[in-house]
Parts: C-alpha cells; structure tokens; sequence
C-alpha cells in the first residue's frame, strides 16, 4: 500500500507540473521507473498506459477550459499517432539512452532559447506553422522510444514559432492521449503490462492532478509560461546530460 501512495504522489506531481508547462509527465515518470530497476521498454510502455488516462483527463480538462485549438490538435494527432507505432517497433531493440543522447542537447538549447524569447515581446500567432505534421511524426516517434518526449519536442518547437502557449498545451495534450493509445495497444500486443501497482499509481495520481494545470495555464500570462517551459525544458536537458555522463 506504502509503494502504491509513492507512485500516486509522483504521478500527482508530475502530471501537474505537465498540465501547467505542457511536458514533464513522461520523462519523470520513466525516469522513476528505469531507477527503480525496470527495463526501459517495460518503463516505456508502463508510462504509456498511465499516460491514456492521465492525458485523457489533461486533455479534456483542457477542451473544457477553451485551451485546445482544433486545426493545431488536427495537424499533430495523425502524424503522432503514426509516429508512435513506428517507435514502438523500434523500442523494442533500440536502448532508449540512445535517444537521450540525442535529445539532450536540443533541450538544452531549445530550453535557453526559450528564456531568451520569454524576455522579448511575445508577436503571437494563430496559424499552424509549417512542419507540424512532421513535428507530429517525430515527436510521437522519440516519445515510445524513450517513454517521454512528445511534450518537450512539440510544445518547445510551437512555442518558440510564435503560438501562444495556452492553445499550444492544450492541443498538446489532448493530441497526446490519443498518440498514447495507440502506443500503449501496441505495447500491449507485444509485451504485455508489468509492474501493475507502478501503473496504477501513475494512473490515480496524474487524473487527480489533471484539471490543476488546465486551470493554472488559463491565468499565467503567455510571457511567465514561456520562462517556465524554458527552465523545465533546460531540467530535461541537465537530468539527460547527467545520466549520460555519470
């Protein structure tokens, strides 16, 4: 029972942070469970199944808030989801370090070029940037290798175009949960659930957090979201260069 409330309180807390800044839910999640000794496909696919339901409930919580822009959702949530089952064949012989060692630099840089923009007057926009589609395919790619990704890669890449960070996250998130279904059936076809308490407690904690972030990002202003998605995403890129190394 003891274990079972640790993996509620870490999905509690990695959910709202990932509701509020759009990433975090995965990397954290995954990073718990490599740590605590599971394979990383097993961890992969364990923070996938949590994500349906936590994302699930991000996601709507975000559509009920007015958070989610329908064209932007559209332009990633195909291109994710066959992102995602590509990744999810590959996962199952690539080491997710590998994709580590690529994303870590890109966060650090994306992450600073984040905080310098964030001190720069915002020029907003409405449209989908070219790319998106393919910035779908990637991300749903790198995010079933690696357990987490998606967020990071998506939600850094639009905000740094110019969109405004509330209808960024919102369709994030609610692209995500269907990219996570259609990862965690693939997981599932090949193989199969493990660590059960591990899932449900990620799966208890996130939904109760869920609706805290949907809220939060409705009243920081687009300049103060910037800043903060650019330190989680230099965290990201630290946490990534330290297992490197260590």
């Amino acid at each position: 029972m003891s274990e079972l409330l640790v993996f509620i309180a870490v999905g509690a807390l990695a959910q709202l942070v990932d509701g509020a800044l759009g990433m975090a839910y995965g990397v954290t999640s995954a990073g718990l469970l490599i740590g605590l000794g599971m394979p990383p496909v097993a961890a992969s696919a364990s923070v996938h199944y949590a994500e349906t339901f936590t994302c699930g409930a991000s996601g709507i919580s975000h559509l009920l808030a007015g958070n989610v822009r329908r064209p932007l959702f559209l332009a990633l949530v195909f291109p994710g989801v066959l992102g995602a089952l590509l990744g999810v064949l590959v996962a199952i012989h690539l080491p997710a370090a590998w994709m580590r060692m690529i994303l870590t630099p890109y966060l650090l840089g994306m992450g600073v070029f984040l905080l310098f923009r964030s001190s720069r007057p915002s020029g907003l926009r409405d449209d989908v940037p070219r790319g998106t589609a393919p910035l779908g395919l990637l991300a749903g790619f790198a995010d079933a290798i690696g357990g987490g990704g998606w967020s990071a890669l998506t939600v850094t890449i639009l905000l740094a175009r110019g969109l405004p960070p509330r209808a960024v996250i919102g369709s994030v998130h609610l692209a995500k949960c269907v990219v996570s279904i259609a990862a965690s059936v693939s997981f599932l076809l090949t193989i199969g659930v493990s660590h059960a308490p591990a899932v449900l407690g990620l799966i208890i904690g996130g939904v109760l957090a869920a609706p805290f972030g949907a809220l939060f990002i409705r009243r920081i202003p687009a300049r103060a979201a910037s800043m903060l998605a650019g330190i989680a995403v230099l965290a990201l890129g630290a946490n990534n260069a330290f297992h490197l190394f260590a």
